[in-house]
């Protein structure tokens, strides 16, 4: 189990791995779990660094943030510090096909989670029965051409009542509009079908 989990994106250059590992070693932490890559059409360095505490230190998520504003700094990091022990408040999303959904709600059930699920919200009403099986609250938002901006704008005004932390359109067969992606930037988590890249749209088995 980690204690926190560093993300960060900068422009590559060398050092930075040293540098962070360095970061979380020199804190008394013990790396768990390291991914990086480089996005090879920007040279920008992504990073994903979970650690936890040893040697008698605490994992001070605020202490941290203070003091690796100096690393990032150096190299001019976009970059968060999380607690990640605290349990994530979702939200997931979710049309007609169950099966995303009820794969979410049975890890949630056994605790394979780290996180509450605070709703299931459904642009139709037929997945009500599993949603309220495992006691989860189901918001019906029907999305028409015409009512979109308004159930986008319902949809984002129960991510802030329920303070959720991460929206999970899982086979939720609507496009997320550019309105609400904005204010959703790094916390939708899309689950769909892996032909979804090369096959757009609502058929993509038939289209293949």
């Amino acid at each position: 189990m980690s204690d926190a989990v560093i993300t960060l994106s900068c422009r590559d250059r060398p050092g930075i791995v040293r540098a962070v590992t360095g970061f979380v070693a020199d804190h008394g932490c013990s790396i768990t779990e390291s991914h990086q890559f480089i996005d090879p059409d920007t040279s920008r360095l992504y990073m994903r660094l979970a650690f936890k505490a040893v040697v008698d230190a605490t994992c001070d998520v605020d202490l941290l943030g203070k003091e690796f504003t100096a690393v990032a700094r150096e190299f001019l990091m976009s970059w968060e510090i999380v607690d990640a022990t605290r349990r994530a408040r979702l939200i997931i999303l979710v049309s007609r096909f169950g099966h995303c959904l009820n794969d979410l709600l049975y890890r949630a059930r056994a605790g394979q989670l780290n996180a509450d699920i605070a709703a299931v919200v459904s642009n139709h009403p037929d997945l009500e029965p599993p949603a309220a099986a495992a006691g989860v609250p189901f918001p019906h938002i029907p999305v028409t051409a015409a009512t979109k901006p308004q159930a986008e704008a319902e949809l984002l005004r129960l991510v802030g009542e329920l303070e959720a932390d991460v929206v999970v359109p899982a086979r939720y067969l609507q496009i997320l509009s550019a309105d609400l992606c904005s204010p959703l930037a790094g916390r939708a988590i899309n689950i769909h079908h892996s032909m979804l890249p090369g096959f757009k749209g609502a058929k993509p088995y038939q289209q293949a």
